[in-house]
């Protein structure tokens, strides 16, 4: 399969490293980015080809994915359009409705939407996966083989359902992160080292996060089996529930979801 980028920032890289990684050969990949030093980049670190302009040439490739910023994903279609003939298209651009995308690119519909997270960069990512009806079984499968390379993959039926993974899965992580931080922040007020609360915040996640990954169980059986009656943990919790540190967690989420809806209007309308 041949893969052609338009855009070389982070998600792509993630990618390309993913998928060489999995056996694809870098002649079958190409980065398209009218910034030189991104194109410098991704030949240095990948030794794949690049180019500064969209043209005939992406007649060659299977699939297109398209890693530009939301804002500069209209003026990108547009420019595509013409060169389209069977390829698959992925757009990984936040918030841009396939329905949109459709139309910028002059009705063509063989369009997966999909919405990546960070941990795509260290091959642990999780992608959910829209597609329009025209995607067939083998679209399908090459969109899977694509995210794939990065990490764990889901399919919705929905596609607005994305605006609920954007705020769990897409943002997610800086949830993670800002916890994370926090720990490592009561740490040091309790007399421990920077080095010393880093290690232990975020060993503490890595081995939880696993747990419940292996686990059979729920988390709230987890958690509950870490907490007993009048113990440390428990005066945590009930320090958690007199801030409503849960409902804080899940109005940022619903907040998230909110926001990524009305992101999607803002560029449907340009």
């Amino acid at each position: 399969m041949k893969i052609a980028f338009i855009g070389g920032g982070n998600m792509a890289f993630a990618l390309i490293g993913g998928l060489l990684r999995c056996g694809i050969a870098p002649a079958d990949l190409h980065v398209i980015d009218v910034n030189e030093d991104a194109r410098h980049r991704v030949a240095d670190q990948f030794a794949v080809s690049s180019s500064a302009i969209i043209d005939t040439a992406l007649a060659r490739y299977d699939a297109v994915v398209l890693a530009v910023k939301p804002q500069a994903l209209k003026v990108v279609a547009t420019t595509l359009a013409p060169h389209l003939g069977t390829q698959l298209v992925i757009s990984i651009a936040a918030g841009v409705r396939l329905s949109d995308l459709c139309q910028w690119l002059g009705g063509y519909r063989r369009v997966v939407r999909a919405m990546p997270n960070t941990p795509a960069l260290i091959g642990m990512g999780m992608t959910a996966l829209a597609a329009t009806a025209a995607v067939d079984a083998s679209g399908r499968q090459a969109a899977e083989r694509i995210v794939g390379a990065a990490g764990a993959h889901l399919w919705l039926d929905d596609e607005s359902d994305l605006d609920a993974v954007t705020a769990i899965s897409g943002s997610g992580p800086a949830y993670v992160f800002y916890f994370i931080e926090a720990l490592q922040e009561a740490a040091r007020r309790l007399g421990l080292s920077e080095k010393q609360s880093a290690t232990l915040a975020v060993a503490t996640f890595r081995g939880a996060v696993q747990l419940a990954v292996e686990s059979v169980e729920p988390v709230s059986v987890l958690r509950e089996r870490v907490t007993s009656s009048g113990g440390t943990t428990a005066a945590a919790l009930n320090a958690f529930d007199v801030q409503h540190v849960k409902e804080a967690i899940i109005n940022g989420a619903l907040a998230a979801a909110a926001r990524a809806s009305q992101i999607g209007d803002e560029l449907g309308a340009q």
